[in-house]
Order: structure tokens, then C-alpha cells, then sequence
């Protein structure tokens, strides 16, 4: 019988651009939600042009904007600079952009969601999915878990090819700890076992600077 330390309706796992949309849309609706992030304190990290808008990405926020998301709120809260692009050429490729503050963005979505009921912010790596076949619970391990844990690991990972029909029921965080959840949703981007290259060399990385998430990865 698998036992869990914590149990909520939705867990989102990673806290970028999706992630934080995720977590604020199950907790909108009623859902004790969880969202883990390797760091608190990079919440919606802008990587690289904190641009939000434009002609390709500019579609995707009126989307996310008619489904009450925030993307587009925090933008409005912390751009430093709004413009309408390509207005030398016709109205089919004009274009609303705004170049956000890159801290600030990351502390006002931070403080959006902190303040969204029904929402946890944990900070933790998340280690392996807990699989769940029609009969029971499987335990999963992944490399780096408790040596107790690892002996379902074989038997699991031959179910879950043999069975379609698993659901995933919870995750492992690399501590131990167990979390049960109804829905997971995985938004970990660039950092599910990330690997830069910069020239001939090649290190792991899920931003420059930061560690990937190798575990779940694996």
C-alpha cells in the first residue's frame, strides 16, 4: 500500500511560462493545486528576449489571455516598453509587443500566484512518477531515491509497457517524499534532462547556470 506524505486534485511540475498558467487555471476552478519548481525564486523566468507579443508569439497570448490567463496581466504590470510593430507595412502583419523588466516580471507572477487560493508553491526536484494499474498502486524509483524504493522499479516499468491502462496516481520527490495527486501535469521545459552545447563542448543544463532536471528525465 503506497502511502503519501501530501495529496492534492492537480500537481504541475516545473513553474515557466506553462507551468504558472496551469497551476492558476486548476486552482481557479475549485482544485487543491501543487506547483513544484527546482527554485522559488526563478518563477517564470524569462530566458532569453523578454518580449511578450509580437507576430508569432502574439497569438498564443491572445489565446492564453481569452482563457483567463495572466500572462498578459503580469505584462501589463511590469513592461517597460509597448509598440506596434511593422506599421511602415499593412495592417495583416501589425503587431502589439511589449519588452518587460525581467526580474520584475518573475516577481509579479510570483506574487500572483502566492496570492491565488487553493495554490501551493513547493520547492523541490521531482524524482519519478508513481503509476498506478487497475489493480493497485505500483511503486516506481528513479536513480537517486531510497535504496528501498528501487526494487518495484523493474517490475513497475514492465507493467506500465505491458498495460496501456496505467494511470499516473502521484510523483516521488528526490528526498523520498510522496505526493498523491489526481491529475499531473509536467510543463518542465528546456530542463527534463537539458543538455546545452556551446561549440564543441556539451554540458547538462536546464537554463545556463541552472541544473536540469535529470531524474524525472531518466
Amino acid at each position: 500500500m503506497q502511502r503519501f506524505t501530501e495529496q492534492f486534485d492537480v500537481v504541475v511540475v516545473g513553474a515557466g511560462h506553462a507551468g504558472c498558467e496551469a497551476a492558476m487555471a486548476a486552482a481557479r476552478m475549485g482544485l487543491k493545486t501543487a506547483l513544484f519548481t527546482l527554485n522559488v525564486d526563478l518563477i517564470a523566468q524569462m530566458s532569453c528576449n523578454p518580449a511578450v507579443g509580437g507576430i508569432a508569439k502574439g497569438h498564443l497570448v491572445r489565446e492564453v489571455d481569452a482563457l483567463g490567463g495572466i500572462m498578459g496581466e503580469v505584462t501589463d504590470a511590469v513592461g517597460i516598453q509597448f509598440r506596434l510593430l511593422n506599421t511602415s507595412r499593412g495592417p495583416a502583419v501589425w503587431s502589439p509587443r511589449a519588452q518587460c523588466d525581467k526580474q520584475a516580471y518573475r516577481l509579479k507572477m510570483r506574487e500572483v500566484l502566492e496570492s491565488q487560493a487553493n495554490l501551493k508553491i513547493k520547492q523541490a526536484e521531482v524524482a519519478d512518477l508513481i503509476v498506478e494499474d487497475p489493480a493497485g498502486v505500483v511503486g516506481t524509483a528513479a536513480p537517486g531515491c531510497p535504496a528501498e524504493q528501487s526494487s518495484a522499479t523493474t517490475e513497475s516499468r514492465e507493467l506500465r509497457s505491458e498495460n496501456s491502462r496505467n494511470l499516473v496516481r502521484g510523483l516521488r520527490l528526490r528526498d523520498g517524499r510522496t505526493v498523491r495527486a489526481g491529475a499531473v501535469i509536467i510543463t518542465t521545459g528546456t530542463f527534463l534532462n537539458g543538455l546545452i552545447h556551446c561549440g564543441e563542448q556539451q554540458y547538462p543544463a536546464g537554463r545556463s547556470g541552472e541544473p536540469p532536471a535529470v531524474l524525472l528525465g531518466e
